[in-house]
């Protein structure tokens, strides 16, 4: 009877069983034993370490992969054509995005080195419009963990939570909770699609290492019934909490945020719906190193527009009349700093300033009369008015030099309401800013098409080139992408502890500074993508440069070089050799 255990115990093949895994059943537990050092077998599933068949053989010998890999040695350039070729034969964006994902998953320096040097190919891949796809498809496309999830069930456990994700030192927090989706609404736990992607660009675009940052979503619930009943949603299927069970959680997850990480960790908020993004902001800005990207950073990419577009619609920022179709986070955060840097130049009062800049919701123009029944946040742009209520008749009443889309709902601006643009000004300006393209106002070709060739236009998605009477004009992307990981690594280098308004004015005027007399001749109020990392170190500077002026940076002391320590400071995703 012992001696048949005994076989029991040890499995074919001869080797012994030490932990007891073969002959344990199924409801027994076993442990998941692992080894110190990454090598042989582990190191090739190990995804920050693993370079494939870029391995020497010197590395071969001394991390056991003889055998683990075919014989040939390939450069990470070789690694980076053949991918790049297998990328382009998918015709599907979603099928490509998949692939990225793949990729990142089994070697992040080649996912890097992929997006850096192909950045305006694949920036459309890994971020808007095709991670809205992503997102909605989020449950199926599964495969493991990149981020933390945090539901309700978690609650009184959060900062236990936090301490399980296997990196210590995180530096970036982007966190959501899923409920405004780009333009496709509550898509619940599967938003994480958006904290992975934006991850991605702060390394990617703005150098922070991709061992200091940190996707979270906070589940609390969705109110989208598809989900509901859909039997692979990912998520909790209950409705969502709201009011004070909301803010208590979300309390919870700061404190927690900030009693493991410390002062300096940066939290992006995303995509959370305008009635929570507005109060939580404002309740931690004075306490945590915080973000709202859909607020702040949107606002700071489409005021660095502006100032560059005055080199094509000439006078100054103060000349200038705004209309904006679309009155939340959006709307009323680039209303906000348009009106703060007016303020800054002129030193008028932003009470004052606020005076040329006019919302429309969707009730029509923000007016005075109006102001009893407006969300607080709208209340500053109800300005004295007769009631009208529609967007052509208010272009036609307020005569702006500026039209702005941050509605969410496409093909809002009409042939009608263009036309009317581009018989009161020269030259409009135009920018269609809702997200993925679907949902932008209306199009580059109509734009042009409409106005007939005079536009400046700029959108959220990227939009093709379009010819007319002969000229190439270029569609400017009003992409936060711009600003968010510049600006964010600008806080990190710096050690900075608290964000002010004053430090997006400052990362507006380092983007608007990189656009070229070359880009101006083709109509571009922005910067070519291709010379994102250049753009996102002097953003970092000039945001680092705010920071020490106005005595919130902690990092001392500062450097003589802003610029040139920015560049040092990136994390750059070319292979290391190993010992």
């Amino acid at each position: 009877m012992e001696s048949a255990l005994k076989d029991l115990s040890t499995p074919t093949g001869g080797v012994e069983d030490v932990y007891g895994e073969d002959c344990a059943t199924e409801d027994q537990c076993i442990t998941p034993w692992t080894i110190a050092v990454s090598s042989g077998y582990n190191l090739l599933r190990d995804p920050r370490y693993n370079k494939g068949l870029a391995f020497t053989e010197r590395e071969r010998d001394a991390h056991y992969l003889r055998g683990l890999l075919p014989p040939v040695i390939s450069s990470q350039e070789l690694q980076e054509k053949k991918l790049m070729q297998s990328i382009r034969q998918y015709d599907v964006p979603l099928h490509k995005y998949v692939a990225m994902m793949e990729l990142e998953e089994r070697n992040e320096r080649l996912f890097y080195k992929l997006l850096i040097d192909n950045v305006e190919e694949l920036l459309p891949i890994v971020y808007t419009p095709t991670v809205g796809e992503a997102c909605q498809k989020y449950g199926s496309i599964f495969k493991r963990p990149q981020g933390l999830y945090i539901s309700l069930n978690e609650k009184g456990r959060i900062l236990e939570v936090l301490k399980n994700w296997p990196e210590k030192s995180i530096q970036v927090i982007v966190v959501t909770d899923g409920e405004r989706i780009l333009g496709l609404g509550d898509l619940g736990c599967q938003g994480m699609g958006i904290p992975v992607g934006k991850l991605a660009l702060y390394t990617a675009l703005g150098g922070v290492r991709p061992s200091a940052c940190l996707p979270i979503t906070i589940d609390v619930g969705t109110n989208n019934e598809k989900l509901l009943n859909d039997e692979f949603y990912i998520g909790l299927k209950q409705r969502r909490a709201t009011g004070q069970e909301y803010y208590d959680f979300l309390h919870e997850f700061m404190s927690a945020v900030k009693q493991n990480y410390g002062e300096k960790i940066l939290v992006q908020f995303e995509d959370f719906a305008n009635h929570n993004a507005f109060e939580l902001l404002a309740k931690y800005r004075t306490s945590h190193l915080v973000f709202n990207d859909d607020i702040q950073g949107t606002a700071s990419v489409v005021l660095a527009g502006l100032i560059a577009s005055l080199k094509l619609l000439g006078g100054a920022l103060c000349d200038h009349t705004f209309l904006f179709l679309g009155a939340g986070e959006a709307g009323t955060g680039i209303a906000e700093l348009i009106a703060l840097e007016i303020s800054n130049k002129t030193k008028i009062p932003v009470e004052e300033t606020r005076k040329k800049i006019w919302l429309v919701d969707s009730k029509g123009l923000i007016v005075s009369g109006r102001k009893e029944t407006l969300q607080a946040f709208k209340k500053p742009w109800a300005h004295e008015h007769e009631p009208v209520n529609n967007l052509l008749d208010a272009v036609k009443a307020v005569k702006p030099t500026v039209l702005i889309g941050t509605s969410g709902t496409g093909r809002t601006f009409t042939k009608e309401v263009v036309e009317a643009m581009a018989c009161m000004n020269k030259r409009p300006l135009i920018m269609a800013l809702s997200n993925p393209t679907s949902q932008a106002e209306c199009t580059a070709e109509e734009a042009y098409t409409w106005s007939e060739g005079r536009v400046v236009f700029a959108s959220g998605s990227p939009f093709p080139s379009f010819e007319y009477d002969g000229k190439l004009n270029i569609p400017g992307q009003a992409n936060n992408c711009y600003i968010f990981p510049g600006f964010g690594f600008g806080l990190v280098m710096s050690g900075t502890i608290r964000v002010h308004d004053d430090m997006l004015l400052a990362a507006s005027e380092a983007l608007a500074a990189q656009v070229t007399e070359e880009h101006y001749a083709k109509g571009m109020i922005y910067p070519p993508f291709a010379d994102i990392r250049k753009i996102s170190a002097h953003i970092a500077a000039s945001v680092a440069a705010k920071a020490y002026e106005l005595g919130v940076a902690t990092r001392l002391p500062q450097p003589a070089d802003l610029v040139k320590y920015a560049e040092s400071c990136m994390y750059t995703p070319n292979y290391r050799s190993y010992r």
